[in-house]
């Protein structure tokens, strides 16, 4: 084992479904000091981690959660209002770990962040980036793709319905299983050294009409692809009684795969990791019973 498997380690979010997830993986690679932070530590059900009280809000519970920490990896919030609460958690988090001397940041982004990108979140990960670079921390920033499961935003209906609409166009979608991404950020909080960003991704990037191709083939849906422009895409959201944020966040995602942001396939998930990320027809396989087949 290296010295980092035995170094205090925070996890932020570490009640989340993907936290959960990084802190198992730490464990199950021998890390021996896991701190699993969360707002309600009491809700942490990881065995053999610490569980810290970490609130973005809250200064003081930040610096004690970073005390003596060797290594921390920020899992972003999930704060996306519209007055910059995510920007200003996240520089928190950053600014504790500068006081606490931590010696690297690994942290949770998006993939390609620009101030002129569709999905409207994608300024708090930009920001987010330039803060921990302008820490002087070393860091590994993890450009996280679409998870799998964000397909249950949207199949579901087009199952039900034997349709999927889109603005996507032919863009590639290079989406990846949550726990393979998991997976990458306990290796890079395990081995990195040197500041790094890494765009990961699944195996594949698939089309639209490549993606409901796989769901037909697997789950024996009969789904088909209805091309739209964004403004028709978003007024059929609206009308079909979609909450605005997530009908934002669809269309926003869809231009952004048109616009070929998304598609970006690299092997960082493999290397950071030491396993090939599933592709999407083994996931959908594994996992069928999300869609209720």
């Amino acid at each position: 084992m290296s010295s980092v498997t035995h170094a205090p380690l925070l996890v932020t979010g570490a009640s989340g479904q993907f936290g959960r997830l990084v802190v198992a993986e730490l464990l199950a690679r021998g890390a021996t000091d896991v701190r699993a932070g969360s707002r309600d530590p009491f809700r942490l059900a990881a065995t053999g981690a610490r569980p810290v009280r970490v609130d973005f809000d809250d200064a003081a519970s930040l610096d004690a959660a970073m005390a003596g920490v060797e290594r921390v990896l920020i899992v972003s919030t999930d704060s996306l209002d519209a007055n910059g609460t995510r920007q200003r958690q996240h520089r928190a988090a950053v600014d504790a770990a500068v006081r606490a001397g931590v010696g690297h940041i690994a942290y949770t982004s998006m993939p390609a962040p620009a101030a002129d990108h569709p999905i409207f979140f994608a300024p708090d990960h930009l920001a987010t980036e330039q803060a921990i670079r302008d820490s002087g921390i070393p860091h590994t920033i993890l450009r996280n793709n679409w998870y799998f499961e964000n397909l249950l935003l949207g199949m579901p209906a087009a199952i039900a319905q034997g349709a999927l609409y889109t603005s996507a166009g032919q863009g590639g979608l290079a989406q990846v299983a949550r726990a393979d991404l998991a997976a990458a950020a306990a290796g890079a909080l395990l081995t990195e050294t040197a500041s790094a960003t890494y765009a990961l991704s699944g195996p594949e990037a698939v089309t639209m009409e490549a993606q409901v191709a796989i769901f037909n083939a697997v789950l024996g849906t009969d789904i088909k692809v209805v091309h739209l422009d964004d403004a028709a895409l978003s007024g059929g959201l609206a009308a079909a009684g979609v909450p605005a944020g997530l009908a934002a966040l669809i269309v926003g995602a869809d231009r952004a795969i048109r616009e070929g942001r998304m598609g970006q396939v690299t092997d960082a998930v493999a290397r950071l990791s030491g396993r090939r990320p599933q592709p999407l027809a083994d996931w959908l396989a594994a996992n069928r019973a999300l869609f209720g087949r």
